[in-house]
C-alpha cells in the first residue's frame, strides 16, 4: 500500500517513480537496515555487507539479462553524461577510422558532440530533417566494417522513440546509451560490447550509473586513462575506487529484487510496460487529433509517450489541470515542450489507466456544447 499516494501518479521523465514495495523498504533503510542496525546512509562502502550488495546485484543483473561470463557489471558515477566521453576515451582515441553514431534526438546529440573531443565521428544515419519523428529503418544504413564501435540511444526520452531491434554490423562492437529502458524488457546483451544505463529512471535514483563491458573492451583500453575514467581500474577496485554511491546501490538491489521476485523477469515486465503504453496510444488514436502523438506509429516508445494537442493554450489548461487532479511530472522536455507521460517500470497500470480517464474528461469538456 503507498504511504504517499500521489508518488502512484509521477509520470516524471526522472527521476522516475519507484515501486511502493521499495520506497518502503527503502524508508525502513534510511532509519535502520535491518540485518545491520544502521541507517543506509552511515555505513562503510568497506564494510563486508556492502560487499555482498555489489555482488549480489551484480548477480541479479546477470541473472535477468542472461549475462555472458565475460562481462563486467560496473556501478559508477557521473551519470551518463560521464559515459558520453569514458567510451570515446577507451575505443576511439588514436583510432584512424571513424566511429558511428546515430543522431536519432535529443540525447543522442548531446553524445556525437562529446565523441567528436576524442577522434573521427561519423554520422550514419539522422532524423533532423524529420523533425526527431522517426528511427531508421534498416535499409537506409550504411555500417561501415572498419569502424572502432558504433553508437545509438535505445529510447530517445525527449521525442519519444525506441528502438525495437538491434542495429548494426556483428563484427563491430555495439555500444548502447541504454539509461530510459534499461531492464525494462529483455535484451540480448551478448550482442553489445558495451552499454551503459544511469539509474533514475527504471532501476532506482540517481547517483549511479550501470555499466557492462565486455573484457576484451577492458583489456584493450588505453593504459594512460585517469584512475576515475578507466574501465581496467574499476573493474580492478570492484566499483570501490573511490566512495561509491552506496544509498542509490542499495536501492537497485531492490529494485532487481523486486524484478526476479515480484514481477518474474524481463519478459513479464516487458509485458506489463506495452500494456501501459498501449492504453496511453489507443487514447492518442482515438481522440479525432485532439491528442497528436509526437513520433511516427512504428517507432514510438514504450516508456516515454510524447504528445501535444491543439494549442499552446490547450497544453497549458491540460497540464494545469493535471497537476490539480495529483498528476506529477507531465509537462514535456523543455527541449520539446508539449506534454510527456513518462510511464518507467515503477509506474503501474492502474495510474496509466488514471490518466487515460483524465484525458478522456478533459477532452470531453472541450467540445462544443
Amino acid at each position: 500500500m503507498s504511504t504517499n499516494p500521489k508518488n502512484t501518479l509521477n509520470f516524471s521523465g526522472g527521476p522516475g517513480a519507484l515501486p511502493d514495495v521499495v520506497l518502503n523498504q527503502v524508508q525502513q533503510a534510511i532509519i535502520n537496515v535491518p540485518e545491520v542496525g544502521l541507517s543506509i546512509l552511515g555505513i562503510s562502502h568497506r564494510s563486508a555487507w556492502f560487499e555482498n550488495v555489489v555482488r549480489e546485484t551484480e548477480n541479479n543483473i546477470r541473472t535477468l539479462l542472461g549475462l555472458p561470463a565475460d562481462y563486467h557489471v560496473l556501478f559508477l558515477q557521473g551519470g551518463a553524461t560521464q559515459q558520453f566521453s569514458m567510451v570515446p576515451m577507451t575505443m576511439l582515441r588514436g583510432k584512424k577510422h571513424p566511429a558511428e553514431y546515430f543522431d536519432t534526438g535529443y540525447w543522442s546529440r548531446k553524445v556525437i558532440t562529446e565523441a567528436m573531443r576524442e577522434g573521427p565521428v561519423r554520422v550514419i544515419w539522422s532524423g533532423e530533417k524529420a523533425g526527431y519523428r522517426r528511427l531508421p529503418t534498416d535499409e537506409e544504413l550504411d555500417f561501415s566494417p572498419h569502424a572502432p564501435y558504433i553508437h545509438y540511444v535505445s529510447n530517445e526520452t525527449v521525442e519519444g522513440l525506441q528502438f525495437d531491434r538491434i542495429p548494426g554490423r556483428d563484427d563491430v562492437p555495439r555500444v548502447c546509451d541504454m539509461s530510459s529502458d534499461f531492464l525494462s524488457r529483455p535484451c540480448d546483451a551478448g550482442k553489445f560490447s558495451l552499454i551503459y544505463a544511469h539509474a533514475q529512471k527504471n532501476i532506482g535514483p540517481a547517483g549511479v550509473t550501470i555499466v557492462l563491458i565486455r573484457d576484451e573492451v577492458v583489456q584493450n583500453a588505453p593504459r594512460n586513462l585517469p584512475a576515475f575514467l578507466d574501465y581496467r581500474r574499476q573493474v580492478e577496485t570492484h566499483s570501490n575506487l573511490n566512495t561509491p554511491p552506496v544509498f542509490a546501490i542499495y536501492v537497485v538491489l531492490l529494485v532487481t529484487r523486486w524484478l526476479l521476485r515480484d514481477i518474474g523477469g524481463l519478459e513479464n515486465m516487458a509485458q506489463i510496460n506495452r500494456q501501459k503504453s498501449q492504453l496511453l496510444y489507443r487514447m492518442i488514436d482515438g481522440s479525432d487529433d485532439f491528442y497528436r502523438n509526437w513520433g511516427d506509429t512504428a517507432f514510438r516508445s514504450d516508456m516515454n509517450v510524447a504528445f501535444t494537442l491543439p494549442t499552446k493554450a490547450l497544453e497549458t489548461a491540460f497540464l494545469d489541470q493535471a497537476a490539480e487532479a495529483g498528476f506529477s511530472g507531465l509537462g514535456g522536455h523543455r527541449a520539446l515542450g508539449g506534454v510527456r507521460a513518462s510511464i518507467y517500470n515503477g509506474l503501474t497500470l492502474e495510474a496509466v489507466e488514471t490518466l487515460t480517464q483524465f484525458m478522456d474528461d478533459f477532452r470531453t469538456q472541450q467540445r462544443p456544447q
